[in-house]
């Protein structure tokens, strides 16, 4: 009598195993990561890197780290910015932000980018929200005295929760006239930026300063 036939079958190797990750050092030294001597932001969750792209090609002597948590999008951005002689001024790291900022240099970012986090509703979620009151003394840490912290979500609901978590918190204030704005003065836009104006939808958008 034959045996039955093995069907199972052998994993597929992880393709993105080895995205790129900050170096062990802590604090880690900035000039190991883009060119030293220039202003450098951040962007938290850059997805598919299109705000990186179109704030770098819209401030040529700015340098920018993106902290991507999904290793396939780090992985691919990190490597679309080498591959465009971009490498030297930004990269994309496989990291959580929530332990990563910890790690940065204190005062070393001139701004911080959250482009329309948490697309999560449940309730028993709550705890995975991207700006929350532990992130935030992370964030005015990394900052320069006068950086600041951007945030921009399509949905309302987050926009206050949002705005009162960093009303909250006193490391950070609304700019003059604040926080609230009107439209979004950094001259690029991220993917879901696009999207939701093409769309007609209404997009919250929140500035604050590092006093």
């Amino acid at each position: 009598m034959s045996s039955a036939p093995n069907t199972k079958q052998t994993p597929k190797p992880n393709s993105y195993a080895h995205a790129p990750r900050l170096p062990e050092a802590d604090p880690i030294s900035l000039a190991d990561l883009v060119r030293p001597g220039a202003p450098i932001e951040l962007e938290i969750g850059p997805g598919r890197g299109g705000f990186l792209f179109e704030r770098l090609a819209a401030v040529p002597d700015l340098c920018m780290l993106g902290f991507e948590i999904r290793r396939k999008w780090a992985t691919i951005v990190d490597d679309k910015l080498k591959a465009a002689g971009l490498g030297e001024r930004a990269r994309v790291f496989s990291e959580d932000a929530r332990v990563a900022l910890p790690r940065l240099p204190a005062a070393s970012l001139s701004r911080i980018y959250i482009h329309f986090p948490d697309p999560w509703w449940k309730k028993r979620h709550e705890k995975r929200l991207v700006v929350n009151p532990t992130l935030l003394p992370n964030v005015a840490r990394a900052l320069v005295p006068g950086g600041e912290l951007f945030v921009q979500t399509d949905v309302e609901d987050r926009a206050a929760e949002y705005q009162a978590a960093i009303d909250a918190f006193e490391g950070l204030t609304p700019v003059a006239g604040g926080p609230r704005l009107e439209e979004n003065p950094f001259l690029a836009r991220s993917p879901r930026e696009h999207r939701a104006m093409k769309d007609g939808l209404p997009i919250h958008r929140l500035l604050y300063r590092k006093p």
